[in-house]
C-alpha cells in the first residue's frame, strides 16, 4: 500500500485519471450539500488527504486513514484534520457529518470488513445525510493496478446496491465512470492477465502520470464524459459511483 500512496501523491495533481475523478464526483457532492455550506465532511480511508481540498468547499472536512505514510504526506502538505484509524471502527460519534465520502477504499477489504465500513459510514452519518462512494468496477478489469491496490473485488452495479442497502442506505444515483477508457482499459488488462500480473513494487507505472499530449487527450475525454454523466448514466466503466442516504428527515445541519 505504502507503493500506491507514494505513486498517488506524485500523480493526483496532474493525472487525467484523478482530475477526470474530481470532475465526476463534485456533481453529487453538490447534490450531497444541497447548496448549504458550513457542513461537517468525513472522508473515510482519505489516503494522503488530498480529497479534503475538495471536500472543504462544503465545509469542515476531516480524515482519516490506517497507513501511516500517507498521513504523512497529508500532515507534511499542510493538512491537519486527519487521524490514524480504521474503516471498521471510526474514531467519531454517532450522527456527526452531513456527509461522508468513501474513495476507492470498499473494494480493498474481506467481506466482513466491508460490512463493517458500512455500518460505520451508516452510524456517523446523521438522519438524511449523504455517503458518496467510489469503487473499482467490472472484473474484467482486473489487471496490475489490482496488485497495486490490492483488490478483493470489482463491482457491478447490482453487488454495489446490494452491499449498500443490505447495511442500511438507500441509493440514490449509481453509474459507472471512465467508460471512454474502456476499449483500451480492456485491452490492456486482458493481456497484463495473460502474461501475468506484476508485483507491487513494479505496479506503480500504472498511474504514473503519461506524456503531456496524451495526458491532455485522456483528460478532455473524461471531462466530456463528466457533462454527459450530468444527464445520463454509462453502462460500462472501470469505476462505479454511488450517491447514497441515511434514512431520515432531510435537511443539513448547518452549525
Amino acid at each position: 500500500m505504502e507503493h500506491l500512496l507514494r505513486a498517488t501523491a506524485l500523480a493526483e495533481a496532474r493525472h487525467f485519471w484523478f482530475r477526470g475523478f474530481r470532475r465526476f464526483v463534485t456533481p453529487l457532492l453538490d447534490t450531497a450539500a444541497g447548496g448549504r455550506t458550513g457542513l461537517r465532511l468525513l472522508d473515510c480511508g482519505c489516503g494522503t488527504g488530498n480529497n479534503l481540498d475538495l471536500l472543504s468547499r462544503y465545509g469542515r472536512a476531516f480524515g482519516f486513514d490506517l497507513t501511516a505514510i500517507g498521513l504523512k504526506i497529508g500532515h507534511d502538505a499542510g493538512r491537519r484534520r486527519l487521524v490514524r484509524a480504521t474503516v471498521g471502527a471510526v474514531p467519531f460519534p454517532n450522527a456527526a457529518f452531513d456527509i461522508v465520502t468513501s474513495f476507492d477504499v470498499l473494494y480493498s477489504l474481506e467481506s466482513a470488513d466491508e460490512q463493517a465500513a458500512i455500518a460505520e459510514m451508516l452510524r456517523v452519518l446523521r438522519p438524511g445525510g449523504a455517503a458518496v462512494i467510489n469503487v473499482a468496477a467490472m472484473e474484467s478489469l482486473r489487471g496490475d493496478h489490482s496488485v497495486l491496490s490490492r483488490e478483493v473485488r470489482r463491482y457491478s452495479r447490482a453487488s454495489l446496491r446490494h452491499a449498500l442497502a443490505g447495511g442500511g442506505f438507500i441509493v440514490e444515483s449509481l453509474t459507472y465512470t471512465n467508460a471512454v477508457l474502456f476499449p483500451p482499459m480492456a485491452l490492456a488488462r486482458a493481456w497484463q492477465r495473460a502474461r501475468g500480473l506484476s508485483v507491487e513494487e513494479h505496479a506503480a507505472q500504472e498511474i504514473t502520470v503519461p506524456p503531456a499530449p496524451l495526458n491532455a487527450v485522456l483528460n478532455a475525454a473524461l471531462a466530456a464524459e463528466s457533462l454527459w454523466l450530468r444527464v445520463g448514466t454509462n453502462p460500462f466503466g472501470s469505476s462505479l459511483l454511488c450517491l447514497a442516504r441515511k434514512p431520515g428527515p432531510h435537511g443539513i445541519r448547518t452549525t
